[in-house]
């Protein structure tokens, strides 16, 4: 005997309404095209949830490994199908409470979908936990707080049994909020804003502004990095590349100092809109917590975001550093984004910068800069590639 199944549960979708049907369909394909990269194993839809077939070659423990970074699903377990006959589902319960030689305590709860069935809840339980104990030397009953809870499902077709849960990264799944465009920096911040914005059901492409021979390719790798780790919770992330040095040296020579971090911040959010648009994404993303820094103010927010008519979503308006930083740690993308590499940021950084920029002064010191022409020669040079995760083989194919 083996495991055979492992059932998925989520939250958030079942409160979907009439729309869950569509939600489920989008979290069954995001996890089959997860376990294309690692064996044969594939969900399905059945008695209500969803539930993935383990086949004879696949590693059951990889697979729960794979589906915990699936954003929709809040919990997993293992499982394993046998008959409706009683002594098959001792053997199976039996098989299930041996496989967590840790617990020290259980208890049994039955259900019978299939009414037939001779023995009823209550009785079911006794007969399968008495036959348990009888057969193991390490467990004990607790009906009140046990370490494991066999969970035995009879249905008219055979009857399921499940024990232990590993908790998944909820949210919804993604591709069913539409797509994003993320302004992805070298930073801490923003590949936490895109992975959030992915636990939302969001699809994330990325926009990098490089300033070459500014920036070396040891930045651009870092981005490149990043966006490989986002990958592991959304599926593939196209990353587009732009180039920025003609921007920022035309800003140095025609911007008041202080006022240069807020007129580059409103170029960065043109051109990102102008990818958007191109790859019909909705809103930008970006990694900004009021108040963190200069261009993070109430008043840099505003005068920086008129640039752009699409709107723009923080994830981490709230946050301070160390509650982004647990978040990084968490996700992998923590020691990456400290590693020692300028980015375009960095490049001609005043001595100050104006905290309470005036919209009418940006766009009054903006006169002195051809826009378009800024805007067109960066989106000339943009670079495009489509990155994913390490283990994968395979695109992502929900990418809008």
């Amino acid at each position: 005997m083996k495991v055979d199944h492992i059932l998925v549960r989520y939250g958030e979708i079942a409160l979907k309404g009439k729309n869950r049907n569509e939600f489920e369909q989008i979290l069954k394909g995001n996890i089959n095209q997860a376990l294309r990269e690692i064996g044969s194993a594939r969900a399905k839809r059945i008695f209500g949830r969803l539930i993935v077939e383990v086949g004879d070659e696949d590693d059951a423990d990889q697979i729960m490994a794979r589906l915990q970074n699936i954003f929709g699903i809040v919990s997993l377990s293992k499982a394993v199908k046998t008959t409706r006959e009683l002594e098959d589902i001792q053997t199976a319960a039996l098989y299930m409470m041996n496989e967590d030689l840790t617990a020290k305590t259980f208890k049994v709860t039955a259900r019978r979908s299939y009414k037939q069935t001779p023995l009823n809840s209550q009785e079911m339980n006794y007969e399968i936990g008495s036959y348990v104990l009888r057969n193991t030397e390490h467990l004990t009953v607790d009906v009140h707080n046990p370490d494991v809870e066999l969970h035995v499902e009879v249905r008219e077709h055979g009857t399921y049994l499940s024990a232990g849960r590993v908790m998944g990264r909820g949210g919804l799944p993604v591709g069913s909020s539409g797509k994003t465009m993320l302004l992805l920096s070298g930073g801490i911040d923003s590949p936490v804003a895109g992975y959030l914005a992915m636990k939302r059901g969001a699809v994330v492409e990325a926009v990098h502004f490089h300033s070459p021979p500014y920036t070396n390719e040891r930045a651009k790798q870092k981005v490149i990095d990043l966006a490989k780790q986002m990958a592991a919770y959304g599926g593939a992330v196209r990353l587009h590349l732009i180039p920025f040095t003609k921007v920022q040296q035309d800003i140095h020579q025609k911007i008041p100092s202080y006022y240069a971090m807020t007129i580059t911040r409103r170029m960065m959010m043109r051109i990102s809109e102008q990818v958007a648009h191109e790859q019909r994404a909705l809103a930008l993303v970006n990694g900004e917590s009021l108040g963190q820094v200069a261009s993070q103010t109430l008043e840099s927010i505003h005068a920086i975001e008129e640039a752009s008519s699409l709107p723009v979503l923080r994830p981490l308006v709230t946050m301070d550093k160390t509650e982004v930083m647990d978040i990084a740690m968490e996700i992998g993308t923590y020691e990456t984004s400290i590693l020692p590499y300028e980015d375009c940021c960095t490049i001609f950084l005043p001595q100050e910068s104006k905290t309470k920029p005036k919209l009418e002064k940006a766009k009054m010191f903006e006169t002195n800069l051809d826009i378009e022409d800024l805007v067109s020669q960066s989106l000339a040079g943009k670079e495009t590639m489509l990155i994913k995760h390490q283990d994968s083989t395979d695109e992502f194919d929900d990418l809008l």
